[in-house]
């Protein structure tokens, strides 16, 4: 039995392995970073890698106090590996593996523990599998996780802490908890205090729900754990506000945690209920399953708290407390972004699991949620037949023919011929009656990976990547004496790490000319391995077609040097550029970057 028990586990382990690697790895480095955020994670991390200070963050000559080195540690390792140029041609391999990998070991670990702690009514070998796809095909997982930015490193990390707590506590051995103290210390160092008050949260609202919540402390032994994850994440803070003093503190405790806990931060200001949205989003097409797995989950713990219950049988109501902290923290902080729902989206999968072994057949729950999900599907397949409706909408202006190019490239067809197939699937297996209906459709998700996303990705690099990689290439060829790069109007810092240089990032606007013509002479940066001739007589400017059309910038005296997609390479003499400078300031207009936090992205 317990051969038979272990070769069933690691079938199930290899199934959900599989499947990982077609949603997480497949053409992981096939398209280029995506502006805004990831080119300044990559940046930051490859300028570890090869300036040998693995310390401080740094981006354009900008200290990058953002987030905590776990990271950038973690791409700087990549990128550090022998011939990473030739086997990573566009640098992002090495920036999205952490963001990869974290998914599909959390992946792992929510299907290894719904096999060894099977709840009642548990179908062994598929609710694992149904627990796993729920959390890797999540419309915000699959994104996020194909992204360099630290959001599923930090889900990864805190994901397997929690549920390594939770293994300890449902465990009748009497073996260390320290693995779990480890990984929270890890997801500390990922996105700072964060992770541990969440975690917290999570904890204590859970042994709060349980009679015997001495014993479970007891287990998890928190003063011994608190030492071990104190070890692994202090010392950075530490050092850092050894080094950088006030500048680190303000800029990482004062305004990436408290201000944006506290105060709306870059216009990302939502209503109360927007993570109620987002969690049903997140779950898209089986939000319905959520809701009813969330129902159970408050259920069985009413049913707890009335009488006794085995731990091994409480991971939903874990899963329900790890839910409801995530969705009460964030939903009170003034700063809201859909990135935040991130650390739920494992709790909702193990819930959607539990909706999974608990529906049957013959009950009015299995009838309303087949058809209002039935619905979904068919909503999403009348949105693609009356595409021609929307597209037009569509206003990206670093992208002004996407409308065009979704048609031409046949994705609205393929988009509308698998979502009909589908919901004519899921209409079939409804009628049928099918006991696995959910398993059956998540399969069928799962290969339509191949079919939708992989074009998607490269539709998207083509049209809004392809030409800055381009103009970044244009660059480093025409350079001469080491010019100053200066990038105007749309901002996009991809441009600084593909071109590995100085960036001067300004506005289209007049106070954006001065400033440019200020900042060359005042805010002189090191870069770690391409310093700026800055007394050198012109300047490389990249500047997208709307901003030649101001006025300030078309008269000024130029050299075109090429064009790729909306951006343009511009040579301008700094005497023109300081003499039409000085026409603006006597015709009252100021300088402001001193009053600004400079290439705030």
């Amino acid at each position: 039995m317990i051969l038979l028990n272990s070769k069933k586990r690691l079938i199930t382990s290899l199934i959900i392995l599989v499947s990982g690697i077609i949603i997480f790895f497949l053409g992981l480095g096939n398209t280029g970073l995506v502006d805004e955020t990831p080119p300044l994670f990559a940046a930051a991390a490859r300028a570890m890698s090869e300036s040998g200070d693995w310390l401080t963050p740094k981006v354009n000559g900008i200290f990058r106090f953002d987030k905590p080195p776990l990271i950038y540690w973690l791409m700087g390792f990549f990128y550090s590996l022998p011939k990473n140029e030739i086997w990573d041609s566009y640098g992002t391999l090495s920036a999205r593996l952490p963001s990869a990998l974290a998914s599909l070991f959390l992946m792992l670990m929510i299907g290894d523990t719904l096999f060894c702690w099977p709840q009642k009514g548990n179908r062994q070998f598929l609710t694992p599998i149904v627990g796993s796809l729920s959390f890797a095909l999540s419309p915000l997982i699959i994104i996020w996780s194909r992204t360099a930015v630290s959001d599923a490193l930090l889900t990864g990390t805190l994901g397997i802490s929690l549920l390594l707590f939770w293994r300890r506590m449902a465990s009748d051995k009497n073996d260390q908890c320290i693995s779990a103290w480890i990984f929270l210390g890890f997801a500390i160092l990922t996105k700072g205090p964060v992770a541990f008050l969440l975690a917290t949260l999570t904890l204590t609202s859970f042994l709060l729900s349980q009679d015997d919540w001495k014993s479970l402390l007891h287990k998890i032994n928190p003063k011994k754990g608190f030492l071990i994850t104190s070890f692994i994440s202090i010392p950075w803070y530490i050092l850092e506000l050894i080094k950088e003093g006030k500048p680190f503190w303000d800029n990482f405790f004062g305004y990436h945690n408290f201000q944006r806990y506290t105060s709306v931060v870059n216009n990302h200001a939502e209503p109360f209920w927007f993570f109620i949205y987002i969690m049903l989003l997140a779950s898209l097409p089986f939000s319905p399953f959520l809701c009813h797995g969330i129902f159970k989950a408050f259920k069985d713990f009413l049913k707890s708290s009335k009488e006794s219950c085995n731990v091994p049988d409480t991971l939903y109501i874990f899963s329900l407390c790890w839910l409801i902290s995530v969705l009460f923290f964030f939903s009170i902080s003034a700063t809201k972004l859909p990135s935040y729902w991130l650390p739920a989206v494992p709790a909702a999968a193990i819930l959607i699991s539990n909706s999974f072994i608990n529906l049957k057949n013959s009950s009015k729950s299995y009838l309303y949620l087949w058809i209002f999900n039935i619905l979904i599907l068919f909503g999403v397949s009348t949105a693609f037949f009356f595409s021609n409706n929307w597209l037009s909408s569509i206003n990206d202006p670093e992208m002004p023919n996407l409308a065009s190019e979704l048609i031409s490239s046949g994705i609205i067809f393929k988009a509308k011929l698998f979502f009909s197939s589908f919901t004519l699937l899921a209409i079939i297996l409804f009628s049928l009656k099918s006991k696995i209906i959910l398993f059956y459709l998540q399969i069928l998700l799962l290969f339509g990976q191949f079919l939708l996303m992989s074009p998607i990705r490269k539709l998207a690099d083509t049209s809004r990547q392809l030409p800055l990689r381009n103009i970044s290439k244009l660059v480093i060829d025409i350079r001469k004496g080491k010019e100053t790069l200066a990038m105007i109007g749309i901002r996009k810092p991809s441009l600084h790490y593909y071109s590995r240089q100085i960036v001067f990032y300004e506005p289209s606007t007049e106070e954006g000319l001065i400033n440019l013509s200020e900042r060359l002479n005042t805010d002189r940066r090191n870069n770690y391995e391409d310093e700026p001739d800055y007394e050198y007589k012109s300047i490389l400017v990249v500047i997208d077609d709307y901003s030649t059309r101001r006025n300030q910038w078309s008269k000024i005296n130029h050299q075109k040097l090429g064009k790729y997609g909306i951006y343009n390479l511009w040579r301008i003499q700094k005497s023109d550029l300081n003499r039409y400078s000085e026409f603006l300031v006597n015709a009252g207009y100021k300088s402001d970057w001193k009053n600004r936090k400079v290439e705030k992205f």
